[in-house]
C-alpha cells in the first residue's frame, strides 16, 4: 500500500519531471542518476499520475485490492499443505531412509504413513513409489490442496487487465513488457513458438522411451496402458537414469551432504569470485537452523553484506526454493555505504536421527542456482537501492544464477564436495561420469514443462478484451505442451503455480529467455578462460553484479563477452544444433 500511495503522488512526480523534462538538468547528471529519473518517469506514469483525478482514484483501488488478492494467494500456497497416509506396502520403491522419523497413524489396527506435500516428502513419493495410484494421490493432493486460489487467480487477471487498460496498454502484457528486453508481447511468443518447435522433437524422443517402460510394466501387471501422465514424470526419468546410465539417485545422494556440499559451494565461490566467507557463531536469526554469514572481499578488509541460509522446511514457511533481499545495498548521502542482506531459502531433506540431511543432485543445481542470485545481490553496488543486485529486468534476472549451475556438473568441482557421509571417500570416477553423462537425459521434456508454464502465463495475460478460465486454460496448454496427461480427476495445479503472481506476470518465459544468455557466458568467457579464473571471475564481478540494473542488462552482456549475445552456445548445451 505504501508503494501504491507514494507512486502515485502529483507532487513527486511534478519534482522529478521538473529534472526530466530539462536537458541541462539531465546532462549534468551520471549515468546512473540520469536513469533513475527516467525510471522513475516511467513509474510515475503506470502509477497513473497523468490520469484525471477519478481515473487515478479508481486505479488506486483496483492496485490496492490486487496487493490483497496476491497476499491471499501466496499466503494459501504457504499455509495450506496437502497430506495422504499410506501403508508401507503402498509405498514400495522408496527407501528405508524415507521412513526414518516419519509420523504414523493406526487406523483399524493398520499402520500409515503421513506423507505430505512438502518438498521433501512429495518428491521422493513421486520418483520412486513404483505403484502408479500411490504417485497419483500424491499428485493429486498437491495440484488440489489450494482450491480457494482459482477465484483470486481469477480476480487478480481481470484486475491486472483494467489497471493496464486504465493506463492505456492494450493488455497487461503489453504493461509489463515495456521495460523488460524482450518489449513487446509479439517478440516473446515468436521466442516461445520458434524454442517449441525444437524442444517438440526432443521431448516426444523422450516421452517414447517412458511410453515403453510405462507399457511393459502394465502389461507386466495385467493392465491396460492408458498414457503417461504428470505423476509418470519423475518416476519413468528415474528408472531410465538406472537401466540407461546405472544410476541409482540414492546412492547418489550419500555423497551430497547438505554440510559438506554448502560449505563446497561457498568455498568454490569464494576462489572464483575472490570472496571469503566468515560464519557467524550464535546469530540472532529466526530460526535454529538458519545460519548467517559474512561476506568480505578476499583481501579480508573491505566488508560486502550479508548472507543467510534457511535451507529446511517447516511449517507455514516458502514451500520451494527462492533468493529475498532482506536489505538492499545503496549510498547514502554522505557517501557510506548500506550494505546487503540476502537470504536463501530451500526446503531440503532435513536429519534423521540415523543419517545427516542429504540431497539429491537436483538440489545441489538448485543451491548453485539461489546461492548465485544471494551474491548478485551482495557483489552489487550501486549508489541507489532500486537498481541494487537483482534488480535488472525480469527477462535477465535468472541468467547469472542459470550461469552457476554449471559448476555442479563440472568433474573438477564436484570431486571437491561430493564425498561419502560415513567414510569421506570421493564421489567415484565412474559414477561421476555416468552422473555427468546423464544431465540432458530429460532436457526436450523438462523444457516443454518450463514451455508450458511461460506460454500459460503470457496466454492469461494478453487477453485485451473479456475474461479468461484460469484453470481450464492451464489444463489445456499443459497437457497439450508439456506431453503429459493431467488425468480425468479435476485437480487445479495453476494454483500452486505462483510466479504469475510473485513478480513474474507475463514474465515467466524469462527464465527461458536468461538461458541463452547464461549459456553464453558460461562457454564463451568461463569455459574458455576456465572454471576456477579467478580474473574472469573478477570480470563477472565488474560487468554482470557489480552494476545490478544501473544500465541496461544488454550493455553489461556486451561488455563481459565482448560482443552482442548469441544463442549458439545455448543450443549446443542442449544438443541441438544453433544453425
Amino acid at each position: 500500500a505504501y508503494e501504491i500511495e507514494r507512486d502515485s503522488r502529483k507532487d513527486l512526480y511534478t519534482a522529478v519531471n521538473a529534472v526530466y523534462t530539462n536537458k541541462l538538468e539531465m546532462d549534468k547528471l551520471n549515468d546512473e542518476d540520469r536513469r533513475l529519473v527516467e525510471r522513475l518517469i516511467i513509474t510515475f506514469k503506470n502509477a497513473g499520475v497523468a490520469l484525471s483525478d477519478y481515473d487515478r482514484e479508481q486505479l488506486m483501488t483496483y492496485k490496492k485490492r490486487l496487493s490483497e488478492l496476491k497476499i491471499q494467494f501466496n499466503r494459501n500456497i504457504r499455509t495450506q499443505d496437502g497430506r495422504v497416509l499410506y501403508t508401507r506396502e503402498e509405498l514400495a520403491g522408496l527407501p528405508d531412509s524415507f521412513f526414518e522419523d516419519r509420523a504414523t497413524e493406526t487406523i483399524d489396527g493398520i499402520v500409515r504413513y503421513i506423507v505430505t506435500t512438502k518438498l521433501p516428502d512429495y518428491s521422493p513419493v513421486v520418483r520412486y513409489a513404483s505403484l502408479e495410484d500411490s504417485r497419483r494421490r500424491i499428485f493429486l493432493a498437491n495440484s488440489q490442496r489450494c482450491p480457494e486460489n482459482i477465484a483470486l487467480l481469477q480476480d487478480i487477471v481481470e484486475l491486472r487487465l483494467k489497471i493496464a487498460q486504465l493506463l492505456g496498454y492494450k493488455s497487461h502484457a503489453e504493461l509489463q513488457l515495456s521495460t523488460k528486453m524482450a518489449k513487446n508481447p509479439e517478440v516473446v511468443m515468436e521466442f516461445l513458438n520458434n524454442l517449441h518447435a525444437k524442444f517438440e522433437v526432443l521431448g516426444k524422443r523422450e516421452l517414447e522411451m517412458r511410453a515403453e517402460l510405462k507399457k511393459a510394466d502394465k502389461a507386466g501387471a495385467g493392465n491396460d496402458y492408458t498414457g503417461l501422465f504428470g505423476w509418470d514424470r519423475l518416476y519413468y526419468t528415474n528408472i531410465i537414469k538406472k537401466r540407461k546410465y546405472n544410476i541409482d539417485m540414492e546412492e547418489v545422494k550419500k555423497y551430497f551432504s547438505v554440510e559438506t556440499v554448502t560449505r563446497g559451494i561457498l568455498d568454490i565461490y569464494q576462489n572464483m569470485l575472490s570472496l571469503h566467507f566468515v560464519k557467524v557463531k550464535n546469530p540472532s536469526v529466526w530460526h535454529s537452523d538458519v545460519e548467517l554469514y559474512e561476506v568480505w572481499e578476499a583481501d579480508k578488509n573491505t566488508f560486502l553484506g550479508h548472507l543467510y541460509l534457511d535451507l529446511f522446511p517447516r511449517e507455514n514457511k516458502y514451500n520451494h526454493a527462492a533468493m529475498s533481499h532482506i536489505r538492499t545495498g545503496h549510498t547514502n548521502p554522505d557517501g557510506s555505504l548500506e550494505y546487503p542482506a540476502s537470504v536463501m531459502v530451500a526446503n531440503f531433506p532435513k536429519a534423521t536421527s540415523l543419517t545427516p540431511a542429504l540431497m539429491q543432485h537436483g538440489n545441489v543445481v538448485t543451491l548453485m542456482h539461489e546461492m548465485g542470485h544471494a551474491l548478485h545481490c551482495i557483489c552489487s553496488r550501486t549508489k541507489w537501492s532500486r537498481f541494487h543486485g537483482s534488480s535488472v529486468e525480469r527477462d535477465f534476472v535468472e541468467a547469472p544464477s542459470q550461469m552457476l549451475e554449471n559448476w555442479a556438473w563440472e568433474p573438477s568441482v564436484l570431486r571437491k564436495f561430493a564425498l561419502h557421509y560415513k567414510t569421506g571417500e570421493p564421489i567415484p570416477e565412474d559414477l561421476l561420469k555416468r552422473l555427468i553423462a546423464s544431465r540432458n537425459n530429460t532436457v526436450g521434456l523438462y523444457n516443454l514443462e518450463q514451455l508450458a508454464l511461460a506460454l500459460y502465463d503470457m496466454k492469461i495475460h494478453m487477453i485485451e478484451e473479456g475474461t479468461i478460465d484460469v484453470k481450464t486454460t492451464y489444463n489445456e496448454i499443459y497437457d497439450k505442451v508439456s506431453l503429459y496427461k493431467s488425468g480425468d480427476e479435476d485437480s487445479w495445479a495453476v494454483t500452486t503455480f505462483g510466479h504469475p503472481v510473485s513478480g513474474y506476470a507475463a514474465g515467466y518465459y524469462g527464465y527461458l529467455w536468461s538461458e541463452v544468455y547464461s549459456a553464453d557466458m558460461f562457454e564463451t568467457r568461463f569455459l574458455k578462460d576456465g572454471i576456477d579464473n579467478p580474473q574472469t571471475g573478477m570480470d563477472y564481478r565488474r560487468e554482470i553484479l557489480f552494476p545490478g540494473g544501473s544500465r541496461d542488462a544488454s550493455v553489461s552482456l556486451e561488455k563481459f563477452l565482448g560482443r552482442k549475445p548469441n544463442s549458439s552456445a545455448y543450443m549446443r548445451s542442449i544438443g541441438l544444433s544453433s544453425e
